[in-house]
């Protein structure tokens, strides 16, 4: 079976390689370092059975690509493989045509397993994901905050960690308060800083304050 796997770190990538190919069965046939890599690929070649798609990537994020493979190459299974585990980006993966929904840290035993459950018609997840799907059946449509969250088009999980900051919590403390990693929390804070264009906590909690007058 043929596997893309879309990820633009090069050491995550390559252990993502490894993992898959333990398994003699799986093929890694390409590495895209963005959604707009793959999709060139693929206009080429196209005869894959599974995108193993990272979601935070330059020049086009996996949702984005997601989207687009969905819709013109619709035998593709794409299964998210990446470090958030928040609902937003859940829910829009999911209605950008995504089959499964992994965190990176899953053992190669859990990714074989769900490549064949993708390939099968089924929805493989992590397990914290899964439960965070039923969380999602039960309230609906996750809702961005309003305000500065509005404005710079934050998800909600961003809002949450920016607001947690501002109140002097450590990475530490934020990653067991949401029972998410530190490097979630980490990446969650990098994309504060770009969306709100500062490069320091201080900058960011000001941009927040001077929103909240």
């Amino acid at each position: 079976m043929n596997i893309i796997i879309t990820e633009d770190l090069p050491q995550l990538a390559l252990a993502l390689r490894n993992k898959v190919e333990l398994a003699p069965e799986f093929k890694v046939k390409h590495m895209a370092k963005n959604g707009k890599e793959l999709v060139t690929y693929l206009q080429k070649d196209h005869q894959v059975d599974v995108i193993l798609m990272d979601i935070n990537m330059p020049t086009m994020n996996g949702i984005d690509a997601t989207r687009i493979v969905a819709e013109r190459w619709p035998a593709i299974k794409i299964v998210m493989c990446t470090v958030f585990d928040d609902e937003y980006y859940l829910f829009d993966a999911i209605m950008a045509g995504a089959s499964g929904y992994l965190l990176k840290e899953e053992p190669p035993a859990k990714i074989h397993k769900s490549i064949y459950e993708a390939i099968e018609g089924g929805a493989p997840m992590s397990a914290e994901i899964a439960r965070k799907s039923l969380n999602l059946i039960r309230k609906g449509t996750p809702k961005k905050e309003k305000n500065i969250a509005e404005e710079y088009n934050l998800t909600t999980r961003e809002h949450e960690i920016l607001m947690a900051l501002s109140k002097g919590l450590s990475y530490e403390q934020i990653a067991s308060n949401l029972y998410i990693s530190y490097g979630t929390v980490r990446k969650h804070v990098e994309n504060c800083y770009r969306k709100l264009r500062v490069h320091s906590k201080v900058e960011a909690i000001n941009k927040l304050n001077t929103s909240n007058d």
